[in-house]
């Protein structure tokens, strides 16, 4: 899924030479508000393949994302994009090594993702916020790595190339996290069970509640703590 910032950023940043009789990989790929698939077919890719945890438009096969290498073999892809899914997973350092993992040397990883200040919006989970100095640490072993903010709705670009250099060590680095509204390196699984019975109520009853009152409690949930 994507939005139109979103979907303009991929258009700029791969063209014909990227994509053309190469294998792209479209990692959480179902189709909820637009995607850029077609516009990359165009360019005649020698194999496009979209992936995601559930079937549905825009998905050939069903994937975690944890578990690329593992699925298709490292070094297996020449494009490797991903919109607007890493901050729906909780082990953001182990996709995040899995989306590199695939991309051979030389290949093209594109991303779009949100920053703090974009409201909560789980599917069924939001766990994460990116910056853009995050991203420049976490694309370290990239080479023309170039960062960008989504400024009208909070949210960060990124294109970078894969080198042959080792990947840091992504351990040590804290995301903001919309669960505990602060930087941290993780959740606890308690803080994720109480996250999902949250959402599961929310979802029962917010069609109930006046479109001013939903948008002000949204805006509460994505406000840092304290």
């Amino acid at each position: 899924m994507c939005n139109q910032a979103g979907i303009t950023f991929v258009r700029d940043a791969l063209t014909e030479p990227d994509v053309k009789g190469k294998r792209v990989l479209e990692v959480g790929a179902y189709d909820v508000n637009g995607s850029t698939r077609p516009y990359l077919k165009s360019f005649a890719p020698s194999e496009y393949i979209g992936v995601d945890i559930e079937d549905g438009p825009g998905v050939d096969i069903v994937c975690n994302a944890e578990t690329l290498v593992e699925r298709f073999g490292p070094q297996s892809f020449d494009v490797v994009l991903t919109t607007e899914m890493l901050e729906h997973v909780r082990d953001w350092r182990r996709v995040i090594s899995n989306l590199k993992g695939v991309l051979r040397p030389g290949g093209v990883l594109v991303i779009t993702t949100r920053s703090k200040g974009f409201p909560i919006h789980a599917y069924p989970y939001d766990f994460w916020r990116y910056e853009l100095d995050d991203m420049r640490t976490i694309f370290a072993d990239f080479d023309d790595v170039t960062v960008s903010p989504d400024a009208p709705e909070a949210g960060v670009f990124v294109r970078a190339i894969k080198s042959t250099r080792t990947e840091p060590d992504l351990a040590p680095i804290e995301l903001y996290s919309m669960i505990r509204r602060r930087r941290t390196l993780d959740v606890s699984n308690a803080e994720v069970k109480a996250l999902k019975a949250a959402w599961i109520a929310w979802n029962k009853v917010k069609g109930l509640i006046p479109t001013t009152m939903k948008q002000s409690l949204l805006d509460r949930l994505s406000r840092p703590a304290g």
